[in-house]
Order: structure tokens, then sequence, then C-alpha cells
């Protein structure tokens, strides 16, 4: 049984399963909206969520905890500056999950993950 065995590999190793997340929750955050596999969308809920929850915080401290996960430092700012406020009224739930079906190609669950405001 795998109770508590933490998070999904993703079959990567450590440091590209970290580059892969954080390339995603930028996008994310650039487009608001995002489509990729189910396993991977569902990895980057968690990591999205804590993004927000920390840019809803609007601190310092919070925005440079931000720039360090994200990769790029506008996004960190529109995401502290302008998202974050949309949220102000939520306490979670801030990312939404849209199952899409099979890809056509090798027919992996695809899902969209985008901003639920």
């Amino acid at each position: 049984m795998r109770h508590l065995h933490g998070k999904r590999k993703l079959g990567r190793p450590s440091g590209h399963r970290t580059a892969l997340l954080r390339n995603q929750a930028t996008d994310l955050f650039r487009y608001e909206r995002l489509r990729t596999t189910e396993p991977k969308a569902k990895e980057l809920r968690a990591v999205a969520e804590h993004l927000i929850t920390l840019a809803k915080r609007g601190d310092l401290h919070a925005r440079r905890q931000i720039i360090a996960r994200l990769y790029d430092v506008n996004i960190a700012n529109k995401l502290v500056d302008e998202l974050a406020p949309r949220f102000a009224d939520k306490t979670g739930g801030y990312v939404r999950l849209l199952h899409l079906g099979s890809r056509r190609g090798d027919s992996a669950p695809m899902a969209q993950i985008e901003l639920a405001f």
C-alpha cells in the first residue's frame, strides 16, 4: 500500500521533475490555463495552490519565495499584483482541473488546468 508515500514521480529524475513543475507553474500564471496530462496537472495543482497562498500574503518575503520558485520575475510580480487580489475572498480551490479525455497518439489521459476566479 502506498499510504503517505509522497508525490508522483512522473517518470523523471528529481531535478527534471522540479524543473517541469516550475515551467508549468510559470506558464499557468502567464496564460491562466494549461493543457497537459492528468498526472502532471494533479501535481501542478498543489504547486500552484501554494504559490497563490504565498501571493495572497503579499509581503516581501512571500514575493521572494515566489520568485525563487518561478522562472520569470515578471510572472511572479503579476501573480502578486494582479492575480492574488482576485483570490482575496477565497480560502482555497484556486485551481480548476477539467478532464479532456485521451490523447490520440498514445491514449494518455489529458486535462486542462486553469485558475478558478
